[in-house]
């Protein structure tokens, strides 16, 4: 498993400038030749947090779900918004677990670099991701 060490945000910044769509794999490498699978929610969040110190960033995770659920196979229970406080209420009660705690841990650490908004959703909810009609935002709270 790989970390990030490092984004080449100058590189990204001419590459948007340009116009050319980014898109980014999980699989990373340590300089040596070894590759390494590193989590895709990490990578997300490191190259946000640091395009956030050049664009107003917001970060989307989607997956298969439509939101962050407090019955994980339930699909109306789409929890809107979770804050630090709620969120470790809800790890408390085990309502969250699994693949969705990094992803939420990583969310967090995205808001804490920078990144104006973190939401959650499905990929075909887009449009609606972006405006806060569907999905889970995650905030820092106040």
């Amino acid at each position: 498993m790989g970390d990030v060490d490092a984004i080449n945000t100058r590189l990204l910044r001419n590459l948007l400038e340009e116009n050319i769509t980014i898109v980014f794999a999980s699989l990373t490498h340590d300089q040596r030749g070894q590759l390494l699978n590193t989590n895709a929610d990490t990578i997300a969040q490191e190259v946000a947090g640091a395009m956030s110190k050049s664009y107003e960033v917001h970060l989307i995770y989607s997956f298969e779900k439509k939101g962050v659920l407090l019955d994980a196979s339930d699909e109306s229970t789409v929890i809107s918004t979770i804050d630090p406080s709620s969120y470790q209420q809800l790890k408390a009660k085990q309502k969250i677990f699994a693949g969705m705690i990094p992803k939420l841990d990583n969310a967090f650490a995205a808001l804490t670099n920078g990144v104006k908004k973190v939401s959650i959703g499905r990929a075909e909810e887009l449009a609606q991701l972006i405006d806060g009609r569907s999905g889970t935002t995650i905030i820092n709270g106040k």
